[in-house]
């Protein structure tokens, strides 16, 4: 049976933006057939199997072609190899290098090395996203910590300048070089009921109050901002020990908050008996954090010492927040407290942390 086409010639290049996701997940040529047939595509383009065929392996291999490309973004938009207008230009690499929050999950926190791509396998049978796709997605990863990690400067705007990404999805990618950079603790059973979106949260919250990058404007010959946590910072967190150190003002503390929250919070007696307990467990985790593995541990400790005991005694998130922003403000009352601005940047970033961590 013969079949006229109809044939043009044009010099931009065709791009199907739906084959494109398809070829995105991992899809082989004949899968991503059968799911172009299943939604209709032989109706909507009156052709037939091997039409339709012949079309998204054309489509696949001018994706192929591209991907070195989109491998340096900056160098899509000067190139004239493939002539690409610039909305399709900004859709190609947004979907290039979004992610799958699943997987981020699985690998945040790991060094990004050939030790951890050798896991994919069994990231992908566990997620169920295809290994090709794993793959793309934690070579993304690695490359854009790669360029970043020795770059000056706020992150964010440094992964926005070098990869054209979003701000939303270049603060995910923050998130992960920043968890890649420090090697946070992620992977204990007591943190998988939290979710990327968890951490990366979190991470901003670290990002924009415990780094260098928080507190100076930057210059350019300044350290990698947004990258490290500030280490005065971390050292003068030991001040914050008098809180729980010198009874009285530990006794005032209490009596402080207590008068506050009386009536407020249906834990209120446990509060006050468990009140000493939890004061210490944040206090004790700020002293703790001049030292690299203390570090890491800050999401497990703020699990296994605030969060547990919470939880244990049926806090609601409402209660959790009435108890911490008072705690936080009667520490201002205390007339012999001399760190306010220490303790008020400390306490902000564990605020909102623990806030996200609580699951009820």
């Amino acid at each position: 049976m013969s079949m006229e086409l109809d044939v043009f010639v044009g010099n931009t290049t065709i791009m199907d933006m739906e084959v494109y996701q398809l070829w995105l997940d991992g899809l082989t040529v004949s899968d991503a057939v059968k799911v172009r047939m299943d939604e209709g595509a032989l109706l909507e383009c009156e052709a037939n199997a091997e039409v339709l065929t012949s079309d998204t392996m054309d489509q696949f291999r001018t994706f192929q072609m591209c991907e070195r490309l989109l491998h340096s973004p900056t160098k899509l938009g000067s190139q004239l190899l493939y002539q690409i207008p610039a909305q399709n230009q900004r859709i190609l690499i947004e979907r290039y290098y979004e992610f799958d929050s699943v997987f981020a999950r699985e690998v945040l926190g790991k060094k990004l090395s050939k030790g951890t791509k050798k896991d994919l396998d069994d990231i992908s049978c566990k997620t169920g996203i295809t290994l090709k796709s794993c793959r793309r997605q934690f070579d993304n990863f690695k490359r854009v910590f790669k360029v970043v990690e020795e770059l000056k400067g706020p992150l964010v705007e440094n992964i926005q300048r070098h990869f054209l990404l979003s701000d939303t999805l270049a603060r995910d990618y923050a998130a992960i070089v920043f968890f890649a950079n420090s090697r946070f603790e992620t992977g204990k059973r007591k943190l998988q009921y939290l979710s990327f979106q968890d951490f990366a949260f979190c991470a901003g919250q670290l990002i924009s109050y415990w780094t260098v990058g928080a507190v100076d404007v930057w210059e350019p010959n300044d350290p990698d901002m947004d990258v490290d946590l500030e280490k005065e910072f971390l050292h003068e967190l030991k001040d914050l020990k008098v809180l729980v150190n010198d009874k009285d003002m530990m006794d005032q503390h209490k009596i402080l908050v207590c008068a506050a929250l009386r009536g407020k919070i249906k834990v209120y007696k446990l509060m006050e008996v468990n009140f000493k307990n939890l004061s210490r467990a944040l206090i004790n985790l700020a002293s703790k954090l001049t030292h690299t593995k203390d570090v890491r541990d800050l999401f497990i400790d703020l699990v296994e010492k605030f969060i547990e005991p919470c939880r244990y005694d049926r806090w609601t998130v409402a209660e959790i927040t009435l108890f911490l922003t008072h705690y936080t403000n009667a520490a201002h009352c205390l007339g012999t407290f001399r760190y306010q601005m220490i303790w008020d940047r400390y306490m902000g970033v564990i605020k909102s942390c623990i806030l996200q961590m609580y699951h009820e």
